[in-house]
């Protein structure tokens, strides 16, 4: 039997006016929406709506806006009664993911990753931390020089193994420069990202001691599906063990090729990603050619996949 996964972007796939279409028509989308304004103690649903890009780029910001806006596409997607048997997300997507599952109650998710984005903000200094994308080399091989650079004494480590061939590292400005430069020496191609902090770096256990403390406030319930989580690649359901994932996951790679692998490994054959933009169907079809994907993101692109997966 074929089998289904919800998948659920992470950040840099924000865009202002996310989701507001759904918003504007149907009421399940609007809810959540208030629900996260309320939640938060300010507009936050003015941040997706209107912009402006600068404050929707804000980690802080950006973090609830993009579990907002897929919460919502979700919330309308459900009434169609296509049901996922497993979940999973990208970084920041894990939390969509758990929303998803049951395991998360999308106001308790909204108010702790917006709380995360504060953390990984306050954790290393502006200008201090940096992140890579480098194409075109094998993990070992980056793993040996982020090693080789780490040792001597800037931090540096492979943060995102996306798909084949595309790997994101994340430490100490000093550190993915030094890693940049062997990976071009090796015939890399080295992409810098424009983000505000090393991600899933050592860099990030003070933002992850942070969350802990939020995350032992909150109620975390077993999951109805099994949610692929990011630090393993591997199924989880229960809540002791979400609950410490979300706190490694802070500082630990995002095994996003892995997790691809292992659904597919599981009987998945049909990834629907849902939320803002198509990143993660891309990455699903360079690790594995013959899935299918599905992107919904707004009214269009829903009813167009509902065609499809219900071949009407």
């Amino acid at each position: 039997m074929s089998k289904i996964a919800f998948l659920f972007p992470g950040q840099g796939s924000q865009s202002v006016g996310m989701a507001q279409e759904l918003a504007q028509n149907f009421e399940e989308a609007r809810t959540i929406f208030e629900s996260a304004d309320n939640r938060l103690g300010f507009s936050l649903s003015s941040v997706i709506f209107e912009g402006p890009e600068e404050d929707l780029k804000r980690t802080e910001n950006t973090q609830p806006a993009l579990l907002t806006a897929s919460t919502a596409v979700l919330a309308v997607f459900k009434k169609q009664g296509i049901q996922a048997d497993y979940t999973a997300g990208h970084s920041l997507g894990e939390y969509s993911a758990l929303v998803a599952a049951g395991s998360l109650s999308f106001e308790d998710a909204v108010y702790a990753v917006r709380q995360r984005g504060l953390f990984m903000e306050e954790a290393v200094p502006a200008g201090v931390g940096a992140m890579s994308a480098v194409l075109g080399m094998k993990q070992a091989d980056l793993e040996d020089i982020t090693q080789k650079v780490s040792q001597n004494g800037h931090a540096v480590q492979v943060a995102n193994l996306n798909c084949p061939g595309q790997i994101v590292i994340s430490g100490t400005a000093q550190g993915v420069a030094d890693a940049a430069s062997l990976a071009k020496e090796n015939g890399a191609k080295v992409i810098p990202l424009q983000v505000s902090g090393p991600f899933h770096s050592s860099l990030m256990e003070p933002a992850a001691q942070k969350m802990k403390e939020v995350l032992d406030k909150i109620e975390i319930r077993n999951a109805e599906v099994p949610v692929i989580a990011n630090v393993s690649a591997k199924p989880v359901e229960e809540a002791s063990v979400i609950k410490e994932n979300l706190v490694k996951q802070i500082y630990s790679p995002v095994r996003w090729e892995e997790t691809v692998n292992e659904l597919m490994a599981l009987g998945v054959d049909t990834f629907i990603e849902i939320g803002p933009g198509k990143v993660l169907s891309g990455l699903v079809k360079k690790v594995n050619r013959r899935a299918t994907t599905i992107a919904i993101s707004d009214e269009a692109s829903m009813n167009a996949a509902i065609e499809k997966l219900k071949g009407e």
